[in-house]
């Protein structure tokens, strides 16, 4: 089973919108900007600003009609007349990372989170961490979009990213391809085992829910067990970003 938008531009690049978003990363230096789109409605100061700043980074700008960008941008009410896609040099889909002689592992599986500060937030961690992998499918997650890079203090155009359609279909993948799935968090009628005590294989993934309703109960039967984060204290769960960042750096004192 592969992932049917295995070369779509969103497996490519991070889409910046808005005129100072757009602005910064011309600025950056070390970002590889690929384009620069502009409304043809948009006009004042900062879109020439842009222009100019786009034409010294020999970026290519093109024209499009509003409606255009806004559907490009995936936000109709802040892209401001303008976006630039910023290539990410570690993202690509899940399949073809699977693919490779050696398969990324450990790896982090978002499911459902749809806010983008934890989003952006868990990528930076992630990537601080060294994990070859985050899976962040476009349906059920917030999209890559400024809020997370803001989120990620700019982390998120450099993380290793790994896209498919969905949290279930990247469950499928990742057992085909043999590796163990874990869900993180804790159900009533299961004992979870203790994230300091879990077995970490050679292949493994571990699953983050949405902040509400935790793990889906598609990619949950999918997976080989529960694992939870001990908490002595009087605190009934964590923030999913936290809780992501204590998955990463038990993998990191494991020596994974």
């Amino acid at each position: 089973m592969g992932d049917k938008q295995a070369t779509s531009p969103k497996d490519r690049f991070l889409t910046v919108y808005g005129r100072k978003p757009v602005l910064e990363v011309l600025g950056d230096g070390t970002l590889d900007v690929d384009k620069v789109i502009v409304a043809d409605t948009a006009r004042g100061p900062a879109i020439a600003e842009i222009r100019r700043a786009a034409r010294d980074r020999g970026v290519p700008v093109r024209s499009a009609s509003a409606h255009r960008v806004k559907v490009l941008a995936g936000n109709g009410k802040q892209d401001q007349g303008v976006l630039a896609d910023v290539v990410a040099p570690r993202m690509l889909p899940l399949s073809a990372a699977l693919d490779r002689g050696a398969p990324p592992s450990p790896l982090l599986v978002l499911d459902g989170i749809t806010t983008p500060a934890n989003v952006g937030m868990i990528l930076r961690t992630a990537t601080a961490a060294g994990l070859p992998g985050v899976v962040v499918p476009r349906r059920g997650v917030a999209a890559l979009d400024p809020l997370v890079v803001k989120a990620s203090a700019g982390v998120a155009f450099r993380a290793p990213v790994l896209r498919c359609a969905t949290a279930e279909e990247a469950a499928e993948l990742l057992v085909e391809a043999g590796y163990t799935l874990y869900a993180l968090g804790a159900r009533p009628d299961v004992a979870p085992t203790s994230l300091f005590d879990v077995t970490v294989p050679s292949r493994v993934a571990f699953v983050l829910g949405g902040e509400t309703n935790g793990v889906s109960p598609a990619v949950a039967n999918l997976s080989a067990g529960w694992v939870s984060i001990p908490m002595p204290g009087d605190v009934e769960s964590l923030n999913v970003s936290a809780a992501a960042a204590v998955v990463c750096f038990e993998l990191v004192r494991r020596g994974g």
